[in-house]
């Protein structure tokens, strides 16, 4: 009997297929680092071809590695980059231009003029949950169609086809039987209505985007179909799809309304589980769709910062700071402090609570005695302040967070976990299994294929791995904080574009 489950973790920087069993323990896994292109200034794209050519490899290897085949496996899911934008040929399949990835800023001043226009900000808000900003796929859909010569044509014809990366690479695998994105992605398009579970009509009009192009919305769980036959020699049931942070949200059984979970990978996501209710953030976060299952659906509240990991890569390529990620540990713990060095990563402006994406990122406080070290410590020092203005904006908001479960490949960095416990004073917890974006897709995947009874039971599949408890003096902590806040304001633009209503 099959009894193995196959989940795709679709990132920025890579891609993994890990194999989990049907007790949701974690068999293999293999990884493909993937390209990322910066062809101008805030511009950032990826090859649509590699990340698919990227995944089957993962797939075929990690059957290998483990001497498993593809019958058994009972069920695929599919995690992934979300906003990241793609336009495909129906007929041919090929891309129309390269995916443009979520960090992505191109569109910035589309964005600007369009919420200068009188109503329609807070239409927009009260709509989706989000903010008008170049972060969503909405205005990258616009950019390509205005940009690439015959493709707003070829959409009005019916001949394209949209998607996030979870779209697209369900396409792929199903030898483009199935064009179907699930509603966490879709609530990341600035296109779906959170409120009414569907594609609206007045926002496809505002962005002037032909509605052929979307694709249909499922559930979580769901039968999105069948793995091509020649791809893996046989025809896996592909039974969830979720974007990567909400995947994560369940990896980390943050299923019960205020449980708050924060991922830090290239960048970082926190998101806290609102329950039934969409809460529209006073302090500047984005209200999104948690998870839908049987329809009925679960709403969360994020923070989202652009870099985080990213940082640690910046330090490696192009400065050669460290020679490896992991070098940053015991750089930063190699010094007592930064020696008054913030750095403010705002290599692609800054995302929440500030949404100021004109800003760029600065080295603040060197002098001759500021060391390597100093700036590595730096910048894991940013990711911890810039997760404190998260909590900050989540507690102004109502929450009651006194632990926060935390993830990703940046997560494996103790140094940075104790930090980060003493910066926002709360308790840290660590996941034993720190892939949770990928332990919650194939829980879903699971899930939907019968291995699993209910989504209760991944409560008692987490496991902490350590727990991090604040050591800093509660004065020595203000201090620090008001340093980067000062840091902060000095690379806002003077006027920050209006996001919000």
């Amino acid at each position: 009997m099959s009894s193995f489950i196959l989940a795709i973790d679709q990132g920025t920087t890579s891609t993994r297929a890990i194999l989990f069993n049907e007790e949701a323990k974690l068999v293999h896994y293999h990884h493909v680092e993937i390209t990322q292109y910066f062809p101008q200034g805030g511009w950032v794209e990826h090859d649509p071809e590699e990340i698919w050519d990227s995944t089957l490899l993962c797939c075929r290897n990690v059957l290998e590695e483990a001497s498993l085949r593809a019958a058994d496996i009972a069920a695929l899911g599919i995690s992934n980059q979300r906003e990241t934008t793609i336009l495909w040929d129906r007929h041919t399949g090929q891309p129309l231009y390269r995916a443009i990835g979520w960090q992505d800023r191109r569109t910035v001043n589309f964005c600007e003029q369009l919420a200068s226009q009188a109503g329609v900000l807070a239409k927009f808000v009260e709509k989706t949950g989000l903010i008008l900003d170049p972060y969503f796929s909405c205005s990258k859909i616009k950019w390509i169609l205005d940009n690439i010569k015959g493709a707003y044509e070829k959409a009005k014809r019916g001949e394209l086809a949209f998607g996030t990366v979870d779209s697209y690479l369900l396409w792929k695998f199903t030898g483009g039987k199935c064009h179907a994105t699930d509603a966490t992605n879709a609530s990341r398009t600035g296109l779906f209505n959170i409120n009414q579970q569907r594609w609206d009509d007045e926002l496809l009009t505002l962005f002037d985007i032909p509605k052929s192009l979307l694709p249909t919305v499922l559930d979580n769980c769901a039968q999105f179909g069948f793995t091509d036959l020649d791809l893996l020699g046989h025809k896996i049931p592909i039974t969830a799809m979720i974007g990567d942070q909400q995947a994560a949200a369940v990896g980390q059984a943050c299923i019960k309304p205020g449980m708050v979970k924060s991922t830090y990978g290239t960048g970082c996501f926190m998101l806290l589980n609102t329950g039934d209710q969409i809460i529209h953030s006073r302090n500047r976060l984005l209200a999104t769709i948690a998870y839908r299952l049987n329809d009925t659906v679960t709403y969360g509240l994020e923070g989202s910062i652009f870099i985080a990991g990213a940082a640690v890569k910046w330090l490696r390529d192009p400065l050669h700071l460290i020679e490896k990620a992991n070098d940053s540990e015991s750089m930063a713990s190699s010094v007592e402090d930064t020696g008054g060095v913030y750095l403010v990563p705002a290599f692609t402006g800054l995302g929440a609570p500030y949404w100021d994406p004109n800003a760029r990122g600065a080295l603040f406080g060197l002098t001759r005695n500021t060391q390597r070290e100093h700036i590595v410590r730096a910048a894991l020092e940013a990711v911890c302040y810039q997760s404190k203005d998260l909590v900050r904006a989540i507690l102004n908001d109502g929450a009651n967070l006194t632990t926060l479960r935390v993830d990703g490949g940046m997560a494996a960095n103790n140094w940075l976990l104790q930090f980060l416990s003493d910066i926002l004073g709360v308790n840290v917890d660590r996941s034993r299994c720190i892939e949770s974006s990928a332990l919650g897709t194939a829980f879903l995947a699971g899930l939907g294929a019968g291995l699993f009874d209910s989504l209760e039971e991944m409560t008692g599949l987490w496991q902490a791995d350590r727990h991090f408890i604040p050591q800093m003096d509660p004065k020595k902590r203000e201090e620090l904080y008001d340093g980067w806040q000062k840091a902060v304001e000095k690379t806002l633009t003077p006027a920050a574009p209006l996001l919000f209503p």
